[in-house]
Order: C-alpha cells, then structure tokens, then sequence
C-alpha cells in the first residue's frame, strides 16, 4: 500500500470536513434532545401523567447513550482496520436515516404502544452512528494536524458539535412557537425530515477527504493490527479508564441542554420554550468562539491545565445557572447559561479530542476514543434521567441536582491530575509509552 504525499491544505480540509460533518450530524442528535425535553412526553408518552411522561421522554434521550458503547466497539475495530473515511462516511449516513424515520413515526394515538418502541429503536441507531463519529472525526483532525497544532485543529470537531446544536436550537425557536396543536400534529416533524439534506451533504464532504498520513504510513511499513480491541486492553488499558472517567465530563452538557431545559420551561418556574431555546444558542455561539481558544492555550501550555479549567468550573457554574433558573430571573439565567456553557464548559469540551486522542498510538486511536468516550457518554446519557428522578416528584429540586453534576466532574478532574501531558510529543511517537511495556502485539500485513 503506497504512503500518500502530505499535501499543505490537508489539516484544514480535514478540520474543515470533520467540522462540517460533525455539525450536521450532532444537528440530528440535538435536536432529538430538544424534542425529548418538548415534545415527546406529549406525543409518545401521553398517557402518564406531565412528569411521569417527561421522565420517559427523557429516558429515551439516554438509550442513545447506552447504545453507543456498542457501536463504538465495532466502529472502533473498523475504523482502525479500514481507515478513519470510511467510518466518517458511514456514520453520517446512518445518522441522516435514523432521524428521519424519526420524523415519519405514528403516535402513541395512533398506534399505541408500538410508537415508543419504533422511537427507541431509532435512537439506537442514532446512538451507534454518534459512538463511531467523533472518534473517528478527531482522529482525521488530528493525524492530519502539524504537531504543535493538534489542539486547534482536532477542537474543529467539538465546534462543529457545538455548530449542530446550535443549528438544531435555532431550527426548534420557530417550530416552538408554532399553535400548540399545529406543534403536536405535524410541526415537530419538519427537523427530522431535514436530515435527508443533511445526509447527502455530510456525504459529499467526506467522500473528497483523503486518508490519514500517519494511518497510511503505519498499513504501509508494519500493517494494521488484527485485533484492535486486545493490543487496546493489553497496551492502554490505563488511558481508556482515563478517558471514561473524563469523558463523564458531558453530563454538564446533557443537564444543561435537556433537564435544565424541561426544569425551567414547567408548570414551577414557567419560562417560555422560546427563551429558553435562545439561551442555548446564544451559549453555543459563544462556544464557537471560545473552543478553538481553548484548545490553541492547550497548545501552548499543555492539555492538562485547560482541561482541569473546565471541569472544575463546570462544577461551580452549573450550581451558579440552575440556581439563576430557580429565580425565575430570566436576564440572569441568560448571562449565567453563556458562561457556563459557552465560556466554562468549552475548555474541558475544546481540549478532549487531542487530550484523548494522544494518549493513544496510530494503530488503536479510533478504537481508544471511541471505546473510551462512548463508556463516559452511556453515564453521561442518562445523567438527564438521574436528574429528573433527584429532583424529586415535583421536579424542583434543582440544588440536588446541581450537586449530582458536580460530583460527575470529579473523574474528569482526576483524569486530568493523572495524565501524562502530550503536547509537545510528536505525532509518530504518541502512545509509545503505553507499547514499550507490552510485548510485541500480533499484526497482519495491509
């Protein structure tokens, strides 16, 4: 198999691909959020009382999560095996399907109970495409990337994380304002539908990408390996405890985007879904920004430092915003939601892909994040159901659940405090530490 030359324009085409495709993929799973926290209880789980609905709804959310632990472990085989395109292709696709057939379902009116379980079977496949598609995206990035740049242009894919749940609000703020029965009927629909766009594009953005240096030079002089999963486990199996335990880190950004959605939009404190829906893209346009400054100081001093920046702060300004929504002082929970979210939470989210992503060699990268993130995710994932059963029956029992969150950014905090920094490490050497006190693994020649 022949090296490819390392043309100039790849890392930003390949941060740009990974960028794009991330936003309009995470656009079809935010905005599967955002009709959990709204919709669904109304539509899927009528029959139940308001919060005993909002409590399945809810759950549905999460057996994404649960999902993708799977997903990543075959995703994570092939991506290592076949390359990182070809798991960015797929993924797309499956994503695009699975939200759209979203879109097409019956009610629970009009089919009974076979409407939730159509809904949960589409979440799974939503779940495994999403366990494939950072893993591999940030693997691109950052084996494209120039070395004392990985922390910018692997931070791409969490922008374009952020640019689809900014999309995915936007595109809700007009669908929420719709007359409630036109809203229940056929408005909620019309964002899943969309996904059809966003599936032939996403497509035909990383059909045009090619495959990585380092992954080309590593098939081409010693094979990939045979068994990704057992050099993983047997090499790294410290680093991939390490990134579960970071990767527990997202369950600020469920709290914040599902349950402290449907916590500030009920009957208790009563904002309007509109504003609501502005405060979190507002927060992602600031994070926009904030993600690839974050992510440029980590290139600067280090992976650590910026990451323990954002967990511990997250910690502290999720109490700050579920208390400001507790107020009922919408202006405050405005200012409040853009710091934690936009400004806070954007240093540990900026700096994951190379802080992970680093800690792994060429050969077992995709499969360590994405094994790795997907574990931390599942936990993540149904941080939003947790949430609503400490809440209480009523729901209001935002202190609780602010302290929950905080005692979820404290592995993130240890993974940070225990890591090795790899910033100044040189691409082709990364993950050599974890090789050295292996023995030789099996390999198969490309």
């Amino acid at each position: 198999m022949s090296v490819p030359a390392e043309a100039a324009g790849q890392p930003k085409k390949a941060a740009a691909a990974a960028w794009i495709g991330s936003a309009l993929e995470y656009y079809d799973f935010f905005i599967y959020g955002s009709a959990a926290a709204l919709i669904f209880p109304k539509v899927f789980f009528d029959e139940s009382d308001p919060a005993t609905a909002t409590l399945l709804s809810l759950a549905t959310f999460g057996v994404a999560y649960a999902a993708r632990p799977v997903g990543a472990l075959f995703l994570g085989h092939f991506g290592d095996r076949a390359g990182r395109k070809k798991i960015m292709v797929f993924t797309l696709l499956l994503m695009g399907l699975s939200t759209f057939l979203i879109g097409c379902l019956p009610t629970r009116a009009q089919v009974g109970s076979l409407a939730p379980v159509l809904l949960v079977l589409c979440r799974i496949l939503q779940g495994i495409s999403a366990a494939g598609e950072q893993a591999s995206a940030n693997s691109m990035t950052l084996e494209h990337a120039p070395s004392n740049r990985r922390g910018f242009f692997t931070s791409f894919t969490l922008g374009g994380t952020q640019g689809g749940q900014l999309i995915a609000t936007l595109v809700f703020i007009p669908i929420a304002a719709l007359p409630e029965n036109q809203l229940l009927s056929w408005g909620w629909r019309i964002p899943f539908w969309a996904s059809v766009v966003v599936a032939v594009v996403g497509y035909v953005i990383r059909r045009r990408l090619e495959e990585t240096p380092a992954f080309a030079r590593q098939a081409a002089t010693e094979g990939v390996v045979k068994l990704p999963l057992a050099v993983l486990l047997r090499e790294h199996w410290a680093d991939v405890l390490r990134v579960i335990g970071g990767a527990l880190i997202a369950s600020v950004s469920t709290i914040f985007t599902v349950w402290a959605l449907a916590y500030a939009t009920s009957d208790s404190v009563g904002m309007s879904r509109s504003s609501m829906l502005w405060v979190g893209a507002l927060a992602n346009v600031v994070a926009l920004a904030a993600i690839p400054l974050w992510a440029s100081l980590s290139d600067r001093i280090g992976r650590r430092p910026v990451f323990l920046i954002g967990s511990v702060g997250s910690a502290i300004t999720m109490f700050l915003y579920l208390w400001a929504i507790s107020t009922g002082n919408y202006p405050l929970t405005l200012l409040l939601g853009i710091v934690t979210f936009g400004v806070v939470y954007s240093a540990a989210n900026g700096v994951w892909p190379s802080f992970y992503g680093e800690m792994f060699s060429t050969r077992v990268r995709l499969s360590g994040m994405a094994i790795g993130t997907q574990i931390g995710f599942a936990v993540a994932g149904f941080a939003v159901t947790f949430a609503a059963q400490i809440a209480g029956p009523d729901g209001t029992d935002w202190s609780s659940v602010a302290l929950f969150t905080a005692a979820l950014c404290v592995p993130p905090v240890i993974t940070a405090l225990s890591a090795r920094e790899t910033h100044k490490t040189p691409t082709d050497h990364l993950g050599e530490h974890a090789t050295q006190r292996a023995s030789q693994p099996e390999r198969v020649t490309a």
